[in-house]
């Protein structure tokens, strides 16, 4: 997905290796990030820098909504994710969907900080096929985060116009949805149009914005974020927490990042347009 470069990171040791039912699923400790989760030899997360993913992914969708109670976490199985809903208080119930029961499993055992939200009471866990789990709901959700691999392999469906479909219809009046966008503006820009592309065929509001992670690809990554509110602009944030809450809460993200998120360099903004 990116040729002619490469990532690399120094491992200390290799922690656990296994070849789960759907993927390649590696952890190391690295010699300056911490553990690292690899799928497919493709990197998910570090220690180090995780927070800047996980922050912006799951805040751009939850504070873009006046009011989040019931919370959908499509992948994710890292519990990062889900460590940053449940922050917010007014969320009454969030659910994490993950096909593959190896990414909890192992992110328990070696990804700590990022875990601990699993023990959380407001947190139900479901091992299964997001796109098979959402059929099964209308109407029900406020907020749906897509934190999922890569659009290749096990997650290639929830890059495609019928799994927007089934966000659409899962979300209440007024939700709003946030997905791994296609990686980077960089390595990826016609994939990137295509997704919103995609999106804008689904939903009224469609927005693209970016994080800086020094662990993936070109150092970037982005998403989309989509609201079923014609009206609603998701790149300001309709909440805001107290600048102490944010600087007890967050590493990264803030209501200033947030609205940032949004600006893209010209090159980008001309293709996306």
């Amino acid at each position: 997905m990116w040729p002619g470069q490469a990532m690399t990171l120094k491992v200390k040791k290799v922690l656990h290796h296994e070849k789960s039912k759907y993927q390649d699923v590696l952890i190391f400790e690295s010699t300056d990030y911490g553990n690292v989760l690899v799928l497919d030899n493709v990197i998910q997360c570090t220690e180090r820098d995780e927070f800047a993913y996980q922050e912006m992914i799951t805040h751009l969708a939850m504070f873009s909504h006046p009011n989040p109670k019931k919370v959908l976490v499509i992948g994710g199985g890292d519990g990062g994710v889900l460590r940053e809903v449940v922050k917010h208080e007014c969320v009454e119930e969030a659910i994490l969907c993950d096909i593959d029961e190896a990414v909890i499993r192992l992110s328990k055992e070696y990804l700590p900080e990022m875990s601990a939200s699993y023990k959380h009471p407001k947190v139900k866990t479901h091992i299964g096929d997001g796109f098979k789990f959402l059929d099964d709901y209308r109407n029900e959700f406020d907020v749906i985060i897509t934190d999922s691999s890569d659009p290749e392999g096990p997650a290639e469906s929830l890059f495609q116009k019928p799994y927007f479909e089934l966000l659409f219809g899962a979300l209440k009046e007024g939700g709003v949805i946030t997905t791994q966008g296609s990686e980077n503006q960089w390595l990826h820009l016609p994939l990137i149009t295509k997704l919103k592309k995609d999106c804008k065929e689904v939903f009224p509001t469609v927005e693209y914005a970016y994080t800086t992670i020094p662990t993936y690809p070109s150092g970037q990554i982005g998403f989309m974020v989509c609201c079923k509110d014609a009206e609603r602009n998701v790149s300001k944030p309709l909440r805001t927490f107290t600048i102490e809450e944010e600087e007890k809460l967050f590493r990264y993200y803030s209501q200033e990042i947030h609205k940032a998120s949004f600006v893209l360099p010209t090159f980008a903004r001309i293709a996306l347009k």
